[in-house]
């Protein structure tokens, strides 16, 4: 412990709340005024004296400066009603139509309004909402009527204030944009390429990604950013104007732009327009466009809104930029459901800040319609700035030594027939299923995040197993040792080491992750789901025909029949079996009676559970399910409502939460117990 730390009760207790204090105030210095008062050095100096003294006390204050790295992994993300709808703003992208939007305010409003002018920063649109000053709630848009709790994971951006500055109002509820800066977001794609894994498209992917992760530790490592740009349901806020509500929240420690702008006329907003087209190249953040609110609230009610969209708000969209340059060749990709995807190589054009040599076609009927050629000038952009994709030829530009784009007939990894998906369907698809390039990109997918989330495993490692001959099938993957491993480049014991254990953690999952894993056309997540509540195992579902899959919800012949006839095959009859010798658990832990069959109370029907710490023996979504299909609704907070908190190791705050509530609370063991007696199969791991 640091040596401030030491000496009297009071005394540690007075230097937790000057340490909250100064930390607090850092954090506002630095992302609500932009004007850092602390070496990230010092910061992290006092937040570890913090963690300790907090530690030592037992003091576990959820709005303290520690709670942001110390989340524990959620299980999932709960839907929550938002307050006030959540809408999103029409966009325009001409001069004209911003002008006609312009008129039809001061037509209904019967003068010219102010209008605040806000950077539309491309990130994940968020609802927070603090009460009397401390943040309860950090909510996605969602359909604008309800959104994800990703409250764990706000807690861990530093922007965003844990803790309310000043005088706090009894509610406050702010929308605004999470993003990820560019620097951050390279440092993000470093780090992914070191581990293996599949490169963030761009920094909005990466935001949607770190966000809609469940361990808020990611969150916190991947520095996120917060800007507001409106308000939600409030209390006790004073302002009757945009302007004066940014204002406002600014004092109270939430960030804002300070590139916002106030025009009182339609022609400062254009020239805004215009000279922010060029400005926003130079902020370390993307961009796509401008923001116009009608700034008073009073005229905002009056304007009202449609069924989507505030119609006092409008966000003028930059046009995506356009090059030209030359097609120099076609490459068909293969999938992991064997689609043939072309993708065309284009001399290097540099396209909204970034280097482009590559872009999608889509499929051979998009070819056919823009009329493609090998050697072709082509006008390429960035949709949404985001993809590259090519617009058009320049036909003008033809020598008539162009080659035109020919539609395999044979799969270019391995020589099989290609076949049309479907009868009159652009997309061709390679009928192989022993493909070499289907079962790579199959085997990717198998070990991903959502499927048998092997961590470690990512996409370069993939690639060293199946060429150094190590990984063949799917079951090969749980049967690899040590020293097959460290024969791999750049490979260390450590490595080796959490590799296996990853895949061995991963042998539990149940019937449900298995299938999602398994890459068979027209089965998602919810799919198997699906399949994992209606048949108890793997051979139940095996012997299945395709009246009895679109007997489902939501199952049609299509998805039946893909199903049916995959499961069939030779080939992946061999991958369940091994897989079963392997020791995947084919088991569904999800397996409802039919309907109609008699269903035995439980001692969670009816009841709210919260799950909170780590469970040793339990996959936690696979838990969850287990819980709901026993009659319980999982939440994931601790309120009056709850019935009963499962505490695993390392159980935080919501522990605290239930006992002080009184909230009755199970340690793994009674769980396992309580299960065992519905005999409910266990985990096969300890």
């Amino acid at each position: 412990m640091s040596a401030r730390a030491s000496g009297n009760p009071g005394g540690s207790g007075a230097r937790v709340l000057k340490l909250r204090e100064l930390l607090h105030r850092a954090n506002h210095d630095y992302y609500a005024d932009g004007k850092p008062s602390m070496a990230d050095s010092e910061f992290d100096q006092l937040l570890e004296e913090l963690r300790q003294l907090e530690v030592a006390a037992g003091d576990l204050d959820p709005s303290s400066p520690t709670a942001r790295v110390g989340g524990a992994p959620t299980s999932a993300f709960q839907a929550v009603p938002h307050t006030l709808p959540m809408m999103s703003v029409d966009n325009t992208y001409s001069e004209a139509d911003f002008r006609a939007w312009h008129a039809r305010c001061e037509e209904a409003l019967g003068h010219p309004p102010v209008v605040t002018c806000d950077p539309k920063i491309d990130g994940l649109a968020v609802s927070l909402r603090w009460e009397q000053g401390t943040l309860v709630r950090a909510v996605t848009r969602g359909d604008g009527q309800q959104g994800d709790d990703i409250t764990a994971n706000a807690r861990a951006i530093r922007s965003i204030p844990l803790r309310l500055r000043g005088d706090a109002p009894p509610v406050l509820e702010v929308r605004g944009e999470v993003f990820m800066p560019f620097e951050s977001f390279e440092l993000a794609n470093e780090q992914r390429l070191r581990d293996g894994e599949e490169l963030f498209a761009n920094p909005r992917n990466a935001t949607m990604g770190t966000l809609k992760n469940l361990d808020p530790r990611v969150t916190a490592a991947r520095r996120l950013r917060f800007i507001a740009h409106g308000r939600g349901a409030c209390e006790g806020v004073p302002g009757d104007g945009y302007r004066g509500f940014l204002k406002v929240i600014k004092a109270l420690g939430v960030p804002v732009n300070p590139l916002t702008r106030r025009c009182a006329t339609v022609d400062e907003v254009v020239a805004a327009i215009e000279e922010f087209r060029d400005a926003r190249q130079a902020l370390p953040y993307a961009v796509d466009g401008l923001v116009a609110k009608i700034d008073s609230f009073a005229e905002q009610a009056a304007l009202g809104t449609t069924a989507k969209s505030p119609r006092w708000a409008i966000a003028f969209k930059y046009p995506a930029e356009r090059k030209e340059t030359r097609l120099l060749e076609v490459a068909w990709q293969v999938g992991k459901g064997g689609t043939l995807t072309p993708r065309a190589t284009l001399a290097p054009v540099v396209i909204a800040g970034t280097k482009v040599q590559h872009a999608t076609l889509h499929n051979i009927a998009e070819i056919t319609r823009k009329d493609l050629r090998i050697g072709d000038m082509v006008i390429v952009e960035k949709a949404g700035e985001i993809i590259p994709q090519v617009v058009e030829v320049v036909a003008e530009a033809r020598e008539g030594s162009e080659l035109p784009i020919v539609a395999p007939t044979q799969c270019p990894a391995c020589a099989g027939a290609v076949e049309p998906e479907a009868e009159g369907s652009p997309r061709l698809v390679c009928t192989n299923s022993a493909c070499p390039a289907q079962f790579r990109e199959r085997l990717k997918w198998f070990v991903g995040r959502g499927q048998m989330d092997i961590d470690t495993l990512g996409e370069k490692l993939v690639d060293q197993l199946i060429d150094a001959g190590l990984v063949r099938h799917f079951a090969d993957v749980f049967l690899l040792k040590v020293d097959d491993l460290l024969a791999l480049e750049r490979m260390g014991d450590i490595s080796a080491k959490a590799l296996l254990d990853a895949a061995r953690d991963s042998k539990p999952r149940g019937l449900g992750r298995v299938l999602a894993s398994l890459g068979i056309r027209l089965v998602g997540e919810s799919a198997a789901k699906m399949l994992a509540k209606s048949f108890p195992d793997m051979d139940a579902l095996l012997a299945a025909t395709p009246a009895d899959l679109e007997a489902l919800p939501d199952f049609g012949s299509l998805t039946a029949e893909s199903i049916v006839r995959t499961l069939a095959t030779p080939a992946m009859r061999e991958e369940i079996r091994r897989l079963s010798e392997a020791g995947v658990d084919l088991r569904s832990q999800t397996y409802r009676p039919p309907v109609g069959a008699p269903v035995a109370a439980t001692p969670f029907s009816g009841k709210t559970v919260v799950l909170t710490g780590t469970l040793g023996r339990w996959d936690r979504p696979a838990l969850k399910e287990i819980l709901e299909s026993m009659g319980a609704t999982c939440s994931g907070s601790v309120s009056k409502k709850t019935h009963l908190v499962i505490a695993g190791e390392k159980a935080g705050s919501k522990l605290e939460q239930a006992r002080a509530m009184g909230v009755e609370v199970w340690d793994e063991a009674k769980l396992v117990d309580a299960l065992d007696a519905l005999g409910v199969p266990r985990p096969d791991r300890a």
